[in-house]
């Protein structure tokens, strides 16, 4: 098969859909693969290291879409790329689909087959390429809300940790999956007070175990929500449902009753968010403030660290890359994992949670082309 790596061109999106160590890979298994040049710039790869690897580098996007069977990125195709899919082609990338419709149009209307990493399940209910961006975005949220606290950035003028004698911020994590508990992880480390709260009591009895009772846990009833808002210095939203968008936890009455100058630090914001009041920004301009309180809200936060988030993300695309590049969509019906990847195919939406979503209809989810 022909893979091509086009250079992503989201604001400030600075990792690569395969890293040359990965390119080895897919040349060493007999398939020929395109890259853009300059696309390994965000992590330090030249194109000669890609032609080293094999890849052959060509010039501009326009190029990689018109040759390639299928198209390996990291983030969502722009405007200006999903218009150069097209039917029978491949992309395999996060999509996160359920809270933008203008991008589930055009790849219907391009007529390609759209996996998603983020739906891609495993043989433990898990979701392991949406993992490693988690634990990445899960640990920036804590940096990103440190920085968000300092009275030049419209903070509290807070540290996280404190020092004796004065208290350290007080840290609400809501959501006790991968993100949260990384999010827990670094806030801890660094001296926060730290609650996790969550929906699921034998997750709460895991995250006991996994944190010793360094963190408090609490069920995630509205009333356990607002009294936790009341307290918090910074509350990062962690909040999952594969495929759909993000539930909303906080609505914007309850900011009225957090401090002026706290912060929320939205990780769902590629779902939708789980605050009412979020809305996506970039690395350029990441934060804004709503009725006092700090909204960071940026949609492609492991793109801040690229030369850890692209080996991280290729160390478990890898694996699913190289069967479709293998078979095509035939790999599909082999692999009950990888076909839960797939969101658009052929002109139709074929992911139940992404159509109940964006309330549009779902089509027959077919196994193969």
């Amino acid at each position: 098969m022909r893979v091509g790596v086009p250079k992503e061109i989201k604001v400030h999106e600075y990792r690569v859909g395969l890293t040359p160590a990965s390119v080895r890979e897919y040349v060493a298994a007999g398939h020929e693969v395109l890259v853009q040049s300059e696309a390994g710039a965000g992590i330090g790869a030249a194109d000669d290291d890609y032609r080293a690897a094999g890849a052959r580098v060509v010039a501009t996007a326009a190029e990689i879409y018109a040759a390639a069977d299928m198209i390996v990125k990291v983030k969502e195709p722009q405007p200006a790329e999903w218009v150069q899919l097209r039917e029978g082609q491949i992309l395999f990338t996060y999509l996160h689909l359920a809270s933008d419709p203008d991008q589930t149009r055009g790849l219907v209307a391009s007529g390609c087959s759209a996996i998603a990493y983020e739906t891609v399940t495993d043989d433990h209910g898990g979701l392991p390429l949406l993992v490693p961006m988690s634990e990445v975005a899960g640990r920036l949220s804590i940096e990103a809300a440190a920085m968000a606290l300092r009275r030049h950035s419209g903070g509290r003028g807070l540290l996280l940790g404190g020092v004796p004698g004065v208290p350290p911020a007080r840290v609400v994590v809501i959501g006790g999956g991968t993100v949260g508990v990384h999010a827990a992880r670094v806030a801890l480390g660094l001296g926060a007070e730290t609650t996790v709260l969550d929906r699921s009591l034998p997750r709460l009895r895991q995250l006991d175990d996994i944190f010793g009772g360094r963190a408090r846990t609490r069920y995630s009833d509205t009333e356990a929500v607002e009294q936790e808002l009341r307290a918090a210095d910074v509350v990062i939203g962690a909040v999952l449902v594969p495929g759909a968008r993000a539930p909303r936890i906080v609505t914007r009455r309850m900011l009225s009753i957090m401090k002026p100058g706290a912060v929320i630090v939205d990780v769902a914001i590629d779902q939708g968010g789980c605050f009412e009041t979020s809305r996506p920004t970039t690395h350029a301009d990441p934060t804004y403030v709503v009725d006092g309180i700090i909204h960071y809200c940026v949609a492609n936060m492991p793109g801040a660290v690229p030369l850890t988030s692209s080996h991280a993300l290729n160390h478990a695309t890898l694996p699913f890359g190289l069967r479709l590049a293998a078979k095509g969509m035939a790999a599909l019906d082999d692999d009950p994992h990888l076909r839960a990847g797939l969101n658009v195919h052929r002109g139709r939406i074929v992911h139940p949670a992404v159509a109940a979503s964006l309330g549009m209809t779902e089509g027959p989810r077919p196994l193969a082309a």
